[in-house]
């Protein structure tokens, strides 16, 4: 009789820790599928291709749609060329049209926006972006990458030309020196010290888990 209670106290105590064992992979399905079931834009502008080092790091993580702005007239690709030109621009609140476009933008819910920080401001393509799309209702968030001097007002103009959606914080981190002729460095231990942080930050803003 003793035997026989042990037994079925074992095959009981199974039963439950398989149940529990079931229920924690409904858990885990169902936060699967939160993440899945919103639909994601990555928006990002690259000149020396560290910001979509970023991008695609982040792609890689949350899924979604990756696009990268493009200009209908290309910036020049002399440095100090474009420092002037991108000065102009700022100063007269000139709107670079794009190249690139985004059908049905309405159908995403969260939106990434990439980009490197030009003059401490955010580039003026990307503000063409924020200009010319409605993200009204939508998740925005922006990630950066800079010379070392951080990000100046760039997260600032996001959340400005943005009023109707709720912006997320951000991330920045150290990139190429252009000016100096440091151009792309994404890569070897840099990469994965970035990769870490971008990790990181997205768990910290409960894009992944």
């Amino acid at each position: 009789m003793k035997k026989l209670t042990a037994i079925c106290f074992m095959l009981t105590t199974a039963a439950c820790m398989f149940s529990g064992c079931s229920k924690a992979q409904e858990a885990s399905q169902d936060n699967a599928a939160v993440q899945t079931d919103k639909k994601i834009l990555i928006v990002y502008l690259s000149r020396t291709k560290n910001t979509k080092a970023v991008a695609e790091m982040i792609h890689k993580s949350v899924g979604g749609t990756l696009t990268a702005l493009e200009l209908q007239n290309p910036y020049p690709e002399d440095y100090k060329t474009i420092v002037s030109q991108v000065a102009k621009e700022n100063e007269t609140g000139f709107l670079p049209p794009l190249k690139t476009k985004i059908d049905n933008i309405e159908k995403f819910d969260i939106v990434f926006v990439g980009f490197p920080t030009w003059g401490m401001q955010l580039p003026p393509p990307m503000k063409s972006f924020l200009k010319q799309y409605n993200l009204e209702g939508k998740t925005v968030i922006p990630f950066n990458t800079n010379a070392g001097y951080g990000i100046g007002s760039t997260f600032q103009t996001v959340n400005e030309l943005c009023p109707k959606s709720t912006v997320l914080e951000g991330f920045s981190t150290k990139g190429g020196i252009e000016r100096d002729g440091i151009l792309f460095v994404m890569e070897g231990s840099k990469e994965k010290e970035v990769q870490t942080e971008v990790q990181n930050w997205l768990r910290k803003i409960k894009m992944v888990n």
